[in-house]
């Protein structure tokens, strides 16, 4: 198959803890778009749920998929030494759903951490961070009503594993606002209560999009 893109693409990055509404509304980005251009969202934990079953299972080797398994099981990162592991499932995501040069993806769940920010330069250069804040309590309230609707037959969820999850994201992932805003990138914060739905969390992030433009995103190609 011939490929529509080249390397590093536009991209914008989803941060926020499990259970805000990240995936729904990054599957709303997708059917909406944002700032005119065509949004595909790249939902990493389901593109990792999808890698052990068929027919996505045949795309990777025994101790991939061994290691796969590992870290859904266990809520782990992904570390630098395994970013050829990341590299491997982008790219394959890219090339199924078609994407050409002038889609921005929707990065969610990856990059986790520092150590990957430099890694996912090579595939994707990110113009601007969504981060959705959202208190525990608020939290946990959203995946026990499955607000989002993206829950249903999720086997990490049990409050163990969301309380693993809330720790690991302060410890290791909001550290990439302050690296990502370092860089230049807008950086769009939205407080997420219980009962917001992903078109509340659009309509919010659209207004501050509208007045603060990623500028090296909605710039015009030259002529």
């Amino acid at each position: 198959m011939t490929k529509t893109f080249s390397l590093p693409v536009d991209a914008i990055l989803l941060l926020g803890p499990t259970g805000v509404g990240k995936s729904p509304l990054g599957d709303y980005m997708a059917r909406h778009g944002l700032l005119r251009r065509t949004c595909r969202h790249l939902d990493f934990g389901s593109e990792l749920r999808g890698a052990i079953t068929r027919p996505l299972s045949a795309f990777y080797d025994t101790a991939e998929l061994d290691f796969i398994h590992s870290v859904l099981e266990r809520g782990l990162l992904l570390e630098n030494e395994h970013f050829s592991l990341a590299e491997k499932i982008i790219c394959r995501y890219l090339d199924r759903i078609g994407f050409v040069d002038n889609d921005v993806l929707v990065l969610n769940g990856i990059p986790r951490h520092t150590g990957q920010a430099f890694d996912i330069a090579v595939i994707a250069t990110i113009h601007a961070i969504i981060v959705l804040d959202c208190s525990a309590d608020d939290v946990v309230c959203r995946i026990r009503d499955n607000r989002g609707g993206d829950r249903t037959d999720r086997v990490d969820d049990d409050r163990e594993m969301i309380v693993k999850k809330l720790s690991i994201f302060r410890e290791r992932t909001a550290p990439l606002i302050n690296y990502y805003a370092q860089q230049g990138c807008c950086v769009y914060r939205l407080t997420v209560s219980s009962d917001m739905t992903p078109s509340d969390t659009y309509s919010k992030l659209s207004l501050l999009a509208s007045a603060n433009p990623p500028i090296t995103l909605v710039a015009e190609p030259p002529q």
